[in-house]
């Protein structure tokens, strides 16, 4: 710091000092407004101002409110400018708005004296007082009811003891003094009782007789213990009081604190339970939507955790403790998700087995919403979720319409579930039930008997129609009715009960002899299954290694074998049984869920040699693999892929035919056109009739100057079309090009008579009229005029059609030199319909220049005549040059688009022709050249 910036703030102090006279007041003089308007010091405005507000020099308002404004200028945030607000009285209150007060005051004052009087009674403690004590927190020790801890000895005053002579004295036994000082206090009161554990605090309470404000004031005292024990960490002691409070008067709040305290000592199943009645309650019970979702994320369903925190959200945006919870359970969403999706066929585990399917229980209650054994049912058997689901690992699959895999006893007793969150929640199931169909037995395989159908309502609270006696596989009747009973028990959440059905039926079976393992399997397993429902695992692991001794390989047991593992986090066997269920069927997307999770917390607890760890994984034989067993399909399936693939055949077709036609119109608009020429030759091998790709593709060989190829282009497109006018117009050019003026100024004049405004044909057929007369005129290729006849609309004119004939009565040259003689000849045959001079011509000829031979005269009738010559009269001398002449015919120009114009008759002769050729035996081909050479004649 400055020497000048130390003397400035000196200066400042010194100023501010001079300010204030001797005694530390503000000067009179100061309380001026010239001086306020001129002092920029705050905390001495501030003196003056409280001095003003004081009164000490007297009551001045403006001066005041002018030096508050100063103030306010300085320093907007002046403590000085604070105001105190004045303690509202009856006075500054709306009249309305105290009589509301006086009212809330009195009705507080007449409560508080009723709570009052209610707890000097005695009567609301009637009874308890003969229940075990608990022990006092932290020391584990407990005084005995009828005993006082304090001593029952008054307190009297002791007894002077005389004065003792000096002789008394030596006669004094002091040893003697002391044994009876050590007996006195052997004979106290007994220590106090040390309880090696918890005392048993009764769960239920005896409320029969107690009002229902005295019921509010029980339950409140009985929450209050379980909240003292809660915060001391006494999770089991606090679970018992908060359900003594809700035995005595069931709420939200106790519900979520037992939630709380069942999540601490990591009981999932309960306290999904609990979350479940508060949302019954309060569907927006935040808490309870809170701590569902911890318990949906401990048991590994995640979605369910996911949806769960984002409802939090949408009530409370802002609540940092669910959106962090969110941003977890998705990170873990997204590491959990395989990397390639498993397709396959979804299958139910059902939780009822029967015969070698293991398939639904005979005793199905026609109407499930009916009461059955006491317990109210509000949704069917199949929404309450089946047999085999435990408390954790939903499967990752889709979730449809279906009830909570949680759906457990708690929910069968209280006779509601959670419904419409999507999916079958179910663990274990892939599929949604599918009922019995017409015909069907009520087991699902018709094999053993039907349900029998009961006509009104049962005895003993079962619904109506239902057939308890239903035979079950092998078992005698007696253990048949037992496992119905259990079945139906089972499926209306009273799995205690179910399970001591079953027990009786597996006792009943070993007594009675029987030799069918196949029925003790599956009476295990569902037994297995209430085990598991009730959170009994290890229980549950026995019977299903029981099952799996008489049934290796069942799927049910292994699962629920699985299952019990994972909860009891043993992960090593656990991925064994799922990796062995993925042998028998791998279509089940639990197992693949939970392998893939299992795998991941194996990798972090034992590190990459984690596999050395595991146990022996058995080899399922192929017999029992049941994603190995095909089916074969019917006819109505077999037809349903065809048409299927013939129609995504056409779709790709067409997409593909789209995109090289629109590439041969870019190739077209750039001056490519070589390479359009490709792309539109392409086109047609997927589309042969479509008449706009060879109009394109003249166009094409017109640029690169290939007039015959623009020719015959033009000539496949009037067959297809036979006014389009852009073929004519292109032909015409193609002609000129071949200086074929007399065709060229035909085309053109055909293109004028269809539209006389285009101007382009004018000045085209301008110009070829005037070559025309140039090569008349200079006499350089004579030729002779023809008529231009009329034909019909599928023909193409033809070379041959305009070329010089011979006399109906001249010799056929069957010695042919070159194209040209050799289609005099073939046009002189054709029309005398001489097919035997045809047969002659042809079987002269080397076969290999027929196709150079035909140049550009073949078309449909040419083909049909050669195909005649070839069958009625070549073929019965020669078959083996009628193979080899058939073999180069369909290499000649233009082959494939003649071979499409040709008509139904002309078809037949095809087809007859190659009938008559595999028939006949020769050692230059075989019936299957033959037929492969017929593939490409007939289509």
């Amino acid at each position: 710091m400055s020497v000048s910036e130390v003397s400035s703030l000196l200066n400042r102090d010194n100023t501010f000092s001079a300010t204030l006279d001797h005694d530390g007041k503000v000067p009179v003089e100061h309380l001026d407004y010239g001086y306020i308007e001129k002092c920029k010091n705050v905390k001495h405005l501030e003196k003056i101002l409280r001095v003003l507000r004081s009164g000490e020099e007297g009551v001045y308002p403006h001066l005041n409110q002018f030096c508050e404004d100063r103030v306010k200028s300085l320093d907007p945030t002046s403590r000085a400018l604070r105001k105190e607000q004045p303690v509202a009285t009856a006075a500054s209150l709306p009249t309305e708005e105290w009589s509301q007060i006086r009212e809330d005051l009195q009705r507080w004052q007449e409560e508080s004296k009723d709570l009052e009087a209610l707890m000097l009674q005695p009567s609301i403690f009637h009874g308890i007082g003969n229940e075990n004590v608990p022990p006092v927190r932290g020391t584990n020790i407990s005084v005995p009811l009828g005993q006082n801890p304090a001593s029952k000895a008054k307190n009297k005053p002791p007894k002077r003891a005389l004065p003792l002579d000096y002789k008394d004295w030596d006669k004094y036994d002091v040893d003697k003094e002391c044994e009876m000082i050590d007996g006195s206090e052997s004979k106290k009161d007994p220590a106090p009782v040390i309880n090696s554990g918890h005392v048993k605090i009764r769960t239920r309470v005896d409320v029969t007789t107690l009002t229902e404000k005295e019921k509010l004031l029980m339950a409140s005292r009985e929450k209050d213990k379980g909240n003292e024990a809660f915060r001391a960490k006494g999770y089991e002691e606090a679970v018992a009081y908060y359900t003594r409070s809700l035995s005595i008067v069931p709420t939200v709040a106790v519900f979520n604190n037992r939630a709380q305290a069942e999540i601490k000592l990591q009981r999932w199943h309960r306290a999904l339970q609990d979350c479940q009645r508060v949302l019954e309650l309060e569907p927006i019970n935040l808490k309870a939507l809170l701590r569902r979702a911890t318990v949906f994320q401990h048991q590994g369903s995640l979605p369910l955790a996911a949806e769960d925190l984002r409802a939090v959200l949408r009530v409370e945006p802002h609540n940092t403790a669910a959106a962090k919870h969110l941003t977890e359970v998705d990170k873990k969403i997204r590491e959990g998700q395989p990397e390639l999706p498993i397709k396959g066929r979804k299958i139910l585990i059902q939780d009822i087995e029967e015969d070698e399917e293991e398939a639904e229980e005979h005793a199905r209650p026609v109407d499930p919403r009916q009461p059955v054994g006491g317990v109210d049912s509000v949704v069917s058997p199949v929404e309450r979720g089946d047999m085999g689901n435990a408390q954790k690992k939903p499967y990752g699959g889709g979730r449809g319409d279906g009830a909570s895999p949680h759906s457990d006893a708690s929910n069968g007793s209280h006779g509601h579930h959670r419904r419409g969150r999507g999916g079958s929640w179910d663990k274990h199931k892939a599929a949604a039930h599918e009922s019995p169909g017409p015909g069907k037995a009520a087991n699902g395989t018709g094999k053993r008997g039907s349900t029998a159908s009961e006509p009104g309502a049962a005895k003993g609270g079962r619904p109506a129609g239902v057939d308890l006696d239903a035979p079950c596989g092998a078992l005698p009747p007696p253990l048949a009715r037992l496992k119905n009973e259990g079945n139906l028990l089972f499926k209306n959440g009273q799995f205690s009960d179910a399970l001591g059905k079953y027990s009786q039926a597996i006792a009943g079976f070993t007594e009675s002899g029987i030799d069918s393992p196949e029925d003790l399997c599956i009476l295990y397993s569902n037994r297995a299954a209430c085990y598991l429902k009730d959170g009994n695992s290890q229980e549950c692991i026995q019977d299903c290694s029981k099952a799996l001794e008489l049934q290796p390989f069942s799927l049910k047991p292994l699962l629920r074998r699985a299952t019990a593992y994972d909860s009891m986090e043993r992960y090593r066997p656990a991925y064994a049984d799922y990796k062995t269920v993925l042998q028998v069927d791998n279509s089940v997307q639990a197992a693949h869920s939970s392998v893939n999770r299992i795998t991941r917390l194996l990798i972090e607890q034992d590190g990459p040699e984690w596999r050395e760890k595991l146990p022996d994984i058995p080899l399922v034989p192929m017999a029992a693999q049941q994603h190995r067993r095909e089916e074969i399909p019917t006819p109505e399936v077999l037809q349903a892929r065809a048409e299927k693939a013939a129609q995504d055949t056409a779709r790709r077709s067409e997409l593909r035919f789209t995109a090289l036609k629109q590439e041969g119109n870019e190739f077209v608009k750039k001056g490519q056109f070589q390479d359009a020429l490709g792309k539109y030759t392409e086109c047609l091998k997927l589309k042969p009739e479509e008449c706009t790709v060879y109009t394109n593709r003249a166009l094409c060989y017109l640029k690169v100057e290939k007039f015959a190829e623009a020719k015959q282009d033009c000539d496949a497109a009037l067959g297809l079309e036979p006014t389009n006018k852009k073929a004519f117009y292109r032909r015409a050019l193609a002609n000129k090009g071949l200086k074929d003026y007399l065709a060229s100024s035909s085309d053109l004049q055909e293109v004028l008579q269809q539209d006389p405004g285009v101007q382009e044909a004018e000045k085209e057929l301008e110009e070829v009229t005037a070559l025309l007369r140039q090569s008349l005129a200079s006499g350089a290729s004579p030729r002779k005029k023809v008529p231009i006849t009329e034909v019909d609309g599928d023909q193409d004119r033809s070379v041959a059609d305009s070329a010089p004939r011979p006399q109906e009565g001249g010799a056929i040259n069957m010695q042919p030199a070159d194209a040209y003689e050799f289609g005099h000849s073939l046009n002189a045959a054709r029309s005398r319909g001489d097919a035997a001079a045809c047969a002659d011509l042809l079987s002269s000829v080397d076969p290999e220049r027929l196709p150079r031979l035909l140049s550009n005269q073949l078309d449909g009738h040419v083909m049909a005549f050669v195909l005649e010559a070839l069958d009625e009269h070549l073929l019965a001398r020669d078959p083996g040059r009628v193979y080899r002449l058939l073999q180069s015919l369909h290499t000649a120009e233009r082959f494939t688009v003649v071979l499409m114009l040709l008509e139904t008759a002309e078809r037949r002769r095809v087809t007859q022709l190659f009938e008559h050729l595999s028939s006949v035996q020769s050692d230059d081909f075989t019936k299957d050249d033959v037929q492969n050479m017929a593939n490409i004649y007939i289509i």
